[in-house]
């Protein structure tokens, strides 16, 4: 003990100070998200006077509105992923490679859904689907104002959806695009023989799923919680049927959130991990040449 120093010492403690801070920023934060999942949990089990049932969770898939509301939100959150997808990889890649000068529009067009509030988007669509019929009762535009407004597979939710998605879908592709070097990703694949197409979908793109799932979850998960838009329209996606069931049942519709929040997270987890082993498995260069290969095949 005598030939410790003192200085090192009294630093010892220092060192040990904001490890005990960031474990209690960490237990507060933990308690912040559990504390409100396990009282949701406890309501959705406990019935005073009754004791403890399961009938919330077993009466879940029979619930009257349940299955069809599901299967239209993930008809709607597939759809929407197409499309967004379909419009803004291309976009993205063309902004990186022939004009960097309109990413900050790019950028600004994107962000745009950030700063429009949803009900003044509603209010917008919702005046342009009135003056469809008003005003183009005797022409052929007249029944495609109709058929993207079937309460069976609404598109105007889906085009709706596309919008409010741009800014996460533009967020994580371009995260994805920064991590590569594309130009001369490209540039090889094209000194190589490889086409256009081939490019795209054999270069390009599996060098970028990791932003492709990223941007597909969020995506996913914009459409299965988003409810204003769909009630004020009048169409009743899963969100919709949830607060709609919680006026009769709310143990039912508290169960139903916490299924969707656990399957959201089981979700996320193993786009994680197959968005992880697919950049281990695949490289750059061996993109490359597959594609070049493919192409002269």
């Amino acid at each position: 003990m005598a030939g410790l120093n003192p200085t090192v010492c009294a630093a010892a403690p220092a060192r040990q100070r904001p490890r005990l801070w960031r474990g209690a920023v960490l237990l507060v934060a933990g308690l912040y998200f559990l504390v409100p999942l396990v009282a949701s949990a406890v309501f959705t089990v406990d019935i005073p006077n009754e004791g403890l049932t399961l009938d919330a969770y077993t009466h879940i898939f029979s619930a009257d509105g349940f299955t069809s509301s599901l299967l239209l939100s993930i008809g709607l959150g597939v759809a929407t992923i197409v499309v967004v997808l379909a419009l803004m990889v291309p976009a993205e890649i063309a902004v990186r490679l022939s004009a960097p000068r309109l990413r900050p529009v790019l950028e600004v067009v994107c962000s745009l859904p950030l700063v429009v509030p949803s009900v003044a988007l509603v209010a917008g669509i919702g005046t342009v689907l009135k003056w469809g019929p008003d005003h183009l009762s005797r022409t052929p535009l007249y029944r495609t104002f109709v058929a993207i407004q079937d309460p069976g597979f609404p598109v105007v939710l889906v085009l709706a959806y596309v919008v409010m998605a741009l800014p996460f879908v533009h967020r994580a592709l371009d995260s994805g695009l920064r991590s590569i070097d594309l130009r001369t990703l490209v540039e090889a694949a094209r000194n190589l023989g490889a086409s256009w197409p081939h490019v795209l979908l054999r270069v390009v793109l599996p060098n970028l799923k990791s932003a492709l799932l990223g941007a597909s979850f969020l995506t996913l998960a914009l459409v299965l919680g988003e409810f204003t838009v769909a009630q004020l329209l009048g169409f009743q996606p899963f969100a919709v049927w949830i607060v709609q069931a919680s006026g009769s049942n709310a143990q039912l519709s508290v169960a139903v959130s916490l299924l969707s929040l656990l399957l959201t997270w089981a979700l996320l987890l193993a786009l994680a991990a197959l968005g992880g082993r697919g950049a281990k498995n695949r490289t750059p260069a061996t993109a490359v040449s597959t594609a070049a290969a493919a192409d002269k095949e």
